[in-house]
């Protein structure tokens, strides 16, 4: 009798565990997702949306991907990386430079003329980058990719055809070390996320705005200003920097089977796919612009070497204030630009 009892426990613990990890796999999660760019826009369309489809299918639809664009979830593109470490939002898409401050290493591809090769390679740099030198500026969340755009040039109502017709101009800049350049270069700079540029514009608070030809579409930079400033060279004039976010307890309360699938669209490749939207983004914008019959001006490499040595005590300034912070800021120079050339081959 007693050897009876002890078959039948065994049995239904075996079958509670069966029924428990059954439970585990047929566990459903739905995940919000915020950013700050409309739908069509080229991160959305071209990275955010196929991610998550790509997650969803890999999950056998166990992972639901809840899109929230524009904000829709409330607050200000300032706070979504604060959304995800604070779980308001699950998953978050913006950029670095909106919390001045607070990325100082990652701040090293933003400065002038550092990023060539494309987004797609810059951002596979970028993301490597990271995860050797800091990413104890991430460890609040799980980062799903960190990435930069394209190129970035000017959009502006008069023509900048050499640094002097830059000077006095009011200037939309997205990070404190963009605003230090547009400084050097004699502008005035405004800073102001992105979706806060076309009313701006319309009402004249600035005369011209830093950004990638990608974004231009969304923020109609091309019906806004006539004139866009390019510049010769395997440079450009600066890069942003983006972080892909996931909050943390979200990710650890995953199944194992799940937590996968998040890591399995992560890291360098999850980059390379942000950078590639905004490489197909840059084409579309500058398209936009030539159709409307808007002048581009590319900056020869002589000009261009002007704009290199003026602002190039961004840099330097840059270097100076990390070590007052403890960082080696040379050295983390050093080792982007590294990582760029191995990317860029």
């Amino acid at each position: 009798m007693q050897s009876f009892r002890r078959r039948a426990l065994v049995a239904l613990a075996a079958l509670s565990a069966l029924s428990g990890a059954t439970l585990a796999q047929a566990q459903t999660v739905t995940l919000r997702l915020h950013q700050f760019l409309p739908q069509q826009a080229a991160i959305p369309a071209k990275a955010i949306i196929p991610w998550a489809k790509k997650v969803e299918a890999e999950s056998g639809g166990r992972i639901k991907v809840q899109l929230f664009h524009a904000m829709q979830m409330g607050g200000t593109p300032q706070q979504l990386f604060d959304q995800a470490k604070d779980g308001v939002a699950d998953i978050t898409w913006t950029v670095l430079g909106y919390t001045p401050g607070r990325f100082n290493k990652s701040e090293v591809f933003e400065l002038p003329f550092m990023c060539s090769g494309g987004p797609e390679n810059c951002s596979r740099a970028f993301h490597e980058y990271v995860e050797k030198n800091a990413a104890d500026e991430f460890k609040t969340v799980k980062l799903l990719a960190a990435h930069t755009h394209g190129p970035g040039l000017f959009h502006t109502k008069q023509p900048v055809t050499g640094l002097e017709s830059l000077r006095g101009m009011k200037v939309r800049g997205g990070s404190r070390i963009i605003n230090n350049m547009l400084v050097k270069l004699g502008a005035t700079p405004v800073g102001m996320p992105v979706p806060a540029v076309t009313d701006a514009l319309t009402k004249g608070v600035i005369d011209g705005t830093t950004i990638p030809w990608e974004v231009t579409p969304s923020v109609k930079i091309a019906e806004l200003v006539k004139n866009h400033t390019t510049f010769a060279g395997k440079e450009g004039l600066y890069t942003q920097t983006f972080a892909f976010s996931m909050n943390r307890a979200a990710y650890d309360n995953l199944p194992a089977d799940l937590k996968k699938v998040i890591d399995n669209n992560s890291g360098v490749e999850t980059a390379a796919l942000f950078g590639r939207a905004m490489e197909e983004g840059d084409k579309i914008g500058r398209d936009i612009a030539v159709k409307a019959g808007n002048k581009i001006t590319e900056l020869e490499l002589a000009e261009v070497q002007r704009w290199k040595r003026t602002a190039g005590t961004v840099e330097s300034d840059w270097v100076t204030e990390m070590k007052g912070k403890g960082i080696d800021g040379a050295r983390l120079a050093s080792e982007a630009r590294a990582l760029i050339a191995k990317h860029a081959k």
